[in-house]
């Protein structure tokens, strides 16, 4: 798989698909906490608009604090830019060579295609991941990098309904590929997502 190439064509659905927008959903929240629809598009674009150096800068008035940084980040990008300039920001850079400072490429990708979820699960927006890069970023889940994400998989077996994959072992947690992928990523998903009597710990109240 082309990775580069997978990222790229992830950017730019997610452009499409935000260009489409209504005005109302820019202000839904997404599962990210806190953030609504324009934050999380914003701190999508922030590795492409701010050089090392201005991140770096970013990140000594945050105190050494990478999420407060971007929390503050989001927040004042998602006030002063407009829909379509965030809009833009994904689009023009879908070939950017940004990736997170551990993981490469597969990490970039799991970047944009958790937070593309984010958004259209939280808005509750009906968007299928391309299944070949969900496929990808479920191979990379290790108990690691859940733990990294603050995703409590202990004692659960996640098994997805719609392809050939589970993780670990314990009470099966079923539901579809790129839900468990937000669950390995750390996040909660509305309420009858997922099925099985420890599917309750990842839902939202």
């Amino acid at each position: 798989m082309d990775v580069a190439a997978a990222i790229a064509a992830e950017r730019r659905e997610l452009a499409d698909l935000l260009e489409d927008l209504p005005p109302a959903l820019w202000e839904a929240p997404s599962l990210c906490a806190g953030w609504r629809v324009r934050e999380v598009a914003a701190h999508m674009s922030l590795g492409f608009r701010l050089s090392l150096p201005r991140m770096a800068l970013e990140l000594v008035k945050a105190r050494g604090g990478m999420n407060r940084m971007t929390d503050r980040r989001a927040r004042r990008d998602a006030a002063a830019m407009s829909a379509a300039e965030l809009v833009a920001a994904i689009r023009d850079n879908a070939h950017h060579p940004w990736r997170p400072p551990v993981g490469g490429l597969p990490a970039a990708l799991g970047h944009d295609v958790v937070h593309g979820l984010d958004i259209t699960v939280g808005a509750g927006i009906d968007r299928r991941v391309a299944e070949e890069r969900v496929r990808l970023l479920l191979e990379q889940v290790t108990p690691r990098g859940a733990r990294f994400f603050g995703a409590d998989l202990s004692g659960v077996q996640l098994r997805a309904d719609d392809l050939d994959w589970t993780f670990g072992a314990g009470a099966p947690v079923t539901g579809a590929a790129q839900d468990l992928l937000l669950v390995a990523y750390g996040r909660r998903l509305p309420p009858g997502r997922l099925r099985g009597e420890a599917s309750d710990r990842y839902a939202t109240a």
